[in-house]
């Protein structure tokens, strides 16, 4: 007889599965990458090592499916905020903010996702991520460019160097310090798609407009 997992079992895989990835989370949240270690991860999610390696046959896949999971919660995010929008417009600012408190929330796990050294190589997972979020972001472009609200533009080409902008100005090496205070993460969330809106063509006026009636939540946190 073929043996086949009752629904509690699956269940349970399923939960010890989550608590694994949630502790690998954790773990690269607090201290970067570099901290999502087989040995450690185990012990926070209160499983052996030899439970990780059941799911996750190397640090590699663990890592590579942590970036996956974190890209999905913030793509979900990103497509919650800018089909709630009323426009196109509003709907392209939307997912620009969105992406950037994402990234700002939680800095050194954004840092982690998109390029902190690791000693595994876990690229094809950070260029898939990149990706999905750039042909989201193209999306919200290419429709306000078909509402005649933008002018005609190569949308992922715009969406790439937008991603790009956003990453280096909010988490990179350069990006600002100190943006524990609301009011001046507010801010810069703000300036940063201010900045975007411009760069794809919507007019000063406009763009201030569509920045002042985006719906920044008082804190966000990275795949909440």
């Amino acid at each position: 007889m073929v043996y086949r997992r009752t629904h509690q079992v699956v269940k349970r895989l399923a939960a010890r599965r989550s608590a694994i990835l949630a502790a690998a989370r954790d773990a690269a949240a607090e201290s970067g990458m570099a901290a999502v270690q087989i040995a450690p991860v185990a012990v926070r999610a209160n499983v052996a090592a030899g439970t990780v390696y059941r799911y996750f046959p190397s640090k590699a896949d663990l890592i590579s499916e942590l970036i996956a999971e974190v890209s999905r919660d913030e793509l979900a995010a990103i497509r919650r905020a800018a089909d709630a929008a009323p426009g196109p417009s509003s709907a392209m600012a939307a997912a620009v903010s969105t992406v950037a408190l994402h990234v700002l929330s939680q800095r050194k796990l954004a840092w982690g996702i998109l390029a902190e050294p690791v000693d595994v190589d876990v690229t094809a997972s950070r260029l898939a991520s990149r990706r999905e979020i750039t042909s989201e972001i193209a999306a919200r472009i290419d429709a306000a460019v078909r509402a005649g609200h933008l002018p005609a533009q190569d949308t992922q080409l715009a969406a790439t160097a937008l991603l790009g902008a956003l990453h280096e100005a909010l988490v990179g090496p350069l990006a600002p310090d100190n943006l524990d205070d609301q009011a001046k993460l507010r801010d810069t969330v703000q300036s940063v798609t201010l900045l975007a809106l411009r760069a794809v063509g919507v007019m000063d006026a406009r763009a201030r407009g569509l920045v002042v009636q985006a719906v920044l939540p008082a804190k966000a946190l990275v795949g909440a």
